[in-house]
C-alpha cells in the first residue's frame, strides 16, 4: 500500500454532505464534471482509496468511517459508484460505525454482481496484461473522451491525473477489488435496509446491467425509493450525464426525510 486513504471536502449548501465512493479505479479523477454540476448545492466529499492488496470490504468500510469522523463529518448521504456500492453495503453492515448514513444513491451500483465468472476473468486479464499495454489502451480511451465528450466542457475529468495514477500497483489494487466483488453478496443487508435507497444508471451499461438490479431492489429492499435512467449515458453515468445526474441526486436528497442507520 503506497498511500493512505484520502478525503477532499468541497463546501456548498447547508444540507447534509454527499460522500462519493468511487468505482474500480478508486479515485476522484473521473468525477470532475459531476462535482462542477453539483457546486454550491450540497457539500461534496470525495474519497480516494489506498492501493491496498489486503483490505476486505469491511476494512474499507471501517477506514472510511474513521476518516469521515476524523474530519468532523457525523452524518450524510453516500453516492456509491460501481465498486463503491460494495463499500456502501459494507458500511451499512458495520454496526459499530460512527458516521450516520442518511441515505444511499447508487450510480451503476449493485447488490451482488450478476456473473462472478466475468469478474474473475477480468481479474485474470489484469494479472496478465502489462502495465505498459494497459496504459496505452487508457491513453487511447482518454483521447476519445476528450474529443467526443469533453471537447468544450469546463467540467471535464482530470484525465492527465487519471493516466498518471494508473501504475503497476494501481493495476494490482484494481485486480484485488475485483476479487472482493466476486466474493461479495449483500442481499441479506439490502433486505434489512430501511433507509432511503436510490439507483442511478446509464441506459447503455454493459458493465452492470441495470434491469436485474432495479428489479431485485424493488422486490426485496424495504428502503428502495426510486430509480432514474440516463438515456445518453453508459456505465460512467456521473461523467457522461453530469448535469442531469447532479439535478436528480439533489432532488432525491431534498425530497426524502433523513434516514438513520
Amino acid at each position: 500500500m503506497d498511500e493512505a486513504l484520502q478525503i477532499r471536502v468541497h463546501a456548498g449548501g447547508s444540507g447534509p454532505p454527499l460522500v462519493y465512493l468511487p468505482g474500480l479505479h478508486g479515485d476522484w479523477t473521473l468525477v470532475a464534471a459531476f462535482r462542477g454540476a453539483l457546486a454550491g448545492r450540497v457539500p461534496f466529499v470525495e474519497i480516494t482509496y489506498p492501493r491496498t492488496l489486503t483490505w476486505s470490504l469491511a476494512d474499507y468500510a471501517r477506514e472510511i468511517d474513521v476518516a469521515l469522523t476524523a474530519r468532523g463529518l457525523e452524518a450524510g448521504w453516500l453516492l456509491a459508484e460501481s465498486f463503491g456500492s460494495q463499500v456502501a453495503w459494507a458500511m451499512l453492515a458495520e454496526e459499530a460505525r460512527c458516521f450516520r448514513v442518511q441515505g444511499v444513491i447508487f450510480a451503476g451500483g449493485f447488490v451482488r454482481y450478476w456473473n462472478a465468472g466475468v469478474v474473475r476473468g477480468t481479474r485474470r486479464f489484469l494479472d496478465r496484461v502489462s502495465t505498459q499495454s494497459l496504459q496505452r489502451s487508457l491513453r487511447r480511451y482518454a483521447w476519445l473522451v476528450r474529443r467526443l465528450r469533453y471537447r468544450r466542457s469546463p467540467g471535464r475529468p482530470d484525465l492527465t491525473e487519471f493516466l498518471a495514477r494508473r501504475t503497476a500497483l494501481d493495476k494490482d489494487a484494481a485486480a484485488h477489488r475485483l476479487t472482493l466483488i466476486a466474493g461479495a453478496d449483500w442481499r441479506r443487508v439490502a433486505s434489512a435496509t430501511g433507509l432511503p435507497v436510490f439507483h442511478l444508471t446509464g441506459f447503455f451499461d454493459p458493465v452492470v446491467p441495470w434491469w436485474p438490479v432495479q428489479r431485485w431492489l424493488r422486490r426485496h429492499c424495504p428502503g428502495f425509493r426510486g430509480a432514474r435512467l440516463m438515456f445518453a449515458s453508459d456505465h460512467n453515468v456521473l461523467g457522461w450525464a453530469a448535469r442531469p445526474a447532479a439535478d436528480q441526486v439533489v432532488a432525491w436528497m431534498a425530497q426524502t426525510p433523513a434516514g438513520a442507520s
